[in-house]
């Protein structure tokens, strides 16, 4: 492979260039005819473009460029009619147009990106009123947003879907990283209480790629291409593996035994380094468009199946056998193991309808636009009592720095606040070696380069480029560059602080307030993936859905856990006993993962005892999530207990999985019993309760 092309396709190269490319060249072509802050004021579109996620290929790409171009010119146009010809007050200004343009988080959540996208280009705005002409703008920003939809356009002609590779490679990693740590410590893996947390941190980031993938197979043409249904194969197999990957067999004194009795930890580690190994080379075909090379661990697993064969009564050897094998053959021949159609995609609300429910307090859309435009109207607000000169930089690090949840939201502010103190002292010894123009454009691509490339690893590290070329800028286009440092770093922090107070005290999304709801959705997808796994004949296309639900469902309710954590006020025995519960939820998820494979494979129970199974573990369910619901004593006497085994009938794999999930959410009860006497009935929980 060229280096060219390892260097092009790279993800963060392959980012960094097209987002300076996409800022530097009309700066670059203006400076060549002469008309340089016309190319300064042109880059100032890409900004918007990107708040708004208009770079994201859509089978309705143009359509949204069309209607986030539009926006941003309206939105333009309206802050200096009511500005200058209605003499509306600026703060009141900024909430109206944030309660205006919120209408678009209710339709869709990458609608959602158009609020804060076109708030920023009328913040952009702000600071060209009585300098420009009052056309100059709008006609800016429907220019810019073509330039960079026709660019981005072109880009991923040229790569060929790269942003869905770059997440495909992560997810085959993930995946490799997943299965390395799973196996190579078996015989450590002893306690689930301590192992299983550091493996449930990797599922996470596994299912995260996994809904995003399916986010972006949605936004591709229906008729696709060629690449296209090689790309959905490979996220096929993707599935295939996860659902092999994950299943565990949770038996550590079998484990144990099988150890000491024959030497199956090299085996079972020799056989997980070889997989991972795999995986990882093909994430590297995935990402640099290159084609697999044969493959084969045909030794490796013969050893495993001597290891299965010399010990049958130890089930450890057939499970490690049985699921490591389906994997070999999912990388040797790079085809799913049955065929299976997309997940529904996120819900899209038509106008009316969204604009229906965005009128009701209840809505989510309405509390956040509320809640961005009451913080700009706060903003605006002091930026005219104390007079300040840049009064929109508060406005735009507003913008920036706030983000869905109060933990994302203080590092935002934490990485902004630093990253712009350390860039505006490099600028301050910058501006003093006086460079010329041509120098000067010079150094500011290569720090926008720079400073893409470690965007999306390190926010703040990231800002100290952006600050210094933001500095360079304002230096070029009114040389006043020095000037604008010290207001620059206090409309900053100024700006944090309103963001983290709004975080806070209007409508915080607390996640440890959303903790039982959570609880209870997984709780429901369990029941219902039970219920098709129980059936006659269940559907495989419909086993391969539920299944996602339940791993989306308990990931989304590990994401609020593990963020709840993070918040403040909040009883810490009440959380730990919370990551207890979620727990044996992770193991109630994986047993669901493997009676999926049975049941697709027709291991199935004979109806009388699906049935009795099935009532067993609905109750189990029912009992549960009336238990996250009613907070007053228990007054259930005993644990539910599996149905009796038949003397004369062995026990089947399934029922075994279906015996341990009646077991876990035994458990789950109780220690929900005991979770809801520690919860706080005081201070910040008041306004934490779902």
């Amino acid at each position: 492979m060229t280096l060219w092309r390892r260097l092009f396709y790279h993800p963060e190269v392959n980012y960094a260039l097209r987002q300076t490319l996409v800022l530097c060249l009309p700066v670059g072509l203006c400076w060549l005819f002469g008309n340089l802050q016309m190319g300064l004021l042109f880059s100032l579109c890409p900004a918007c473009c990107n708040v708004a996620g208009l770079d994201t290929p859509h089978k309705r790409f143009f359509k949204r460029l069309i209607i986030g171009g539009s926006l941003f010119a309206v939105s333009s146009i309206l802050l200096q009619l009511m500005l200058e010809n209605w003499h509306i007050p600026l703060p009141l200004i900024m909430l109206s147009l944030a309660l205006l343009l919120g209408v678009t988080g209710e339709i869709s959540p990458l609608h959602a990106r158009l609020l804060p996208g076109a708030l920023v280009a009328t913040i952009f705005t702000l600071s060209m009123v009585g300098i420009r002409p009052m056309w100059q703008a709008p006609a800016l920003f429907a220019a810019g947003t073509a330039w960079y939809g026709l660019f981005n356009w072109a880009w991923f002609r040229i790569s060929k879907e790269q942003p869905m590779r770059e997440t495909l490679s992560q997810l085959y990693l993930q995946l490799a990283d997943y299965f390395e740590a799973k196996y190579s410590l078996l015989t450590q893996h002893t306690d689930p209480e301590t192992a299983l947390p550091p493996l449930l941190e990797r599922q996470q980031q596994v299912i995260d790629l996994i809904a995003l993938l399916y986010q972006q197979l949605h936004m591709l043409p229906q008729h696709g291409h060629h690449h296209h249904k090689r790309l959905f194969q490979r996220f096929q197999v993707a599935l295939d593996l996860q659902e092999h990957i994950t299943v565990s067999l949770h038996q550590p004194e079998e484990v144990q035994k099988l150890v000491e009795e024959s030497h199956a930890e090299a085996v079972i580690r020799r056989n997980a380094q070889v997989i991972s190994a795999r995986l990882r080379v093909i994430a590297d075909d995935i990402l640099y468009h290159r084609l697999s090379e044969r493959f084969t661990m045909a030794n490796e697993l013969a050893a495993l199946e001597k290891i299965a064969a010399r010990n049958p009564d130890n089930p450890v050897g057939q499970f490690c056998y049985y699921h490591f094998s389906r994997i070999a053959r999912l990388l040797r021949t790079q085809r799913p193991l049955y065929r299976r159609d997309l997940m529904n995609s996120q819900p899209r609300l038509p106008f009316w309808p969204a604009l229906k429910s965005y009128l009701s307090f209840k809505s989510i859309a309405l509390r956040n636009a509320a809640r961005l435009g009451i913080i700009l109207a706060i903003g605006s607000s002091l930026g005219l009592f104390f007079n300040l000169p840049k009064p929109y930089w508060i406005l735009l690090t507003i913008m920036l720095v706030s983000q869905n949840g109060y933990n994302a939201t203080r590092v935002r502010i934490q990485h902004r606040a630093l990253g712009t103190l350390a860039g505006l002292l490099i600028a301050a010894g910058l501006l003093k070696l006086e460079l010329p123009e041509g120098i000067t454009l010079f150094c500011m691509l290569v720090i926008t380069l720079v400073s893409y490339t470690v965007l999306r690893k390190n926010y703040g590290l990231a800002m100290v480029g952006m600050t210094v070329t933001a500095v360079y800028t304002l230096q070029l286009l009114a040389m006043n560059g020095v000037h604008f440092l010290v207001p620059r770093l206090i409309d900053t922090l100024i700006g944090c602080a309103l963001a983290f107070g709004g975080t806070i005290w209007l409508w915080p999304q607390w996640q440890s307030g959303l903790l039982r709801q959570n609880a209870h959705q997984a709780l429901e997808t369990d029941q219902e993936a039970i219920r098709l796994l129980l059936q006659d004949n269940p559907d495989a296309v419909k086993l391969a859905y539920a299944r996602m639900q339940v791993n989306q469902a308990h990931n989304k309710l590990f994401t609020s856990l593990n963020q709840a954590m993070q918040e403040p006020g909040f009883n810490s025995h009440y959380l730990a006993d919370m990551r207890l519960w979620v727990t044996h939820s992770q193991f109630v998820v994986e047993h669901i993962n493997a009676m999926t494979i049975l049941a697709r494979e027709h291991y199935m129970l004979p109806e009388a005892l699906a049935t009795e199974y099935l009532q067993t573990c609905e109750i189990a369910l029912q009992s549960c999530q009336q238990r996250l619901i009613y907070d007053g004593p228990s007054s259930e006497a005993q644990l539910i207990n599996a149905p009796e085994l038949h003397p004369d009938m062995p026990l089947t794999e399934m029922e075994r999985h279906l015996r341990r999930v009646i077991s876990h959410l035994s458990v789950m009860h109780t220690i929900s019993s005991l979770a809801w006497k520690q919860r706080p009935h005081h201070g910040i929980w008041l306004t934490r309760k779902a």
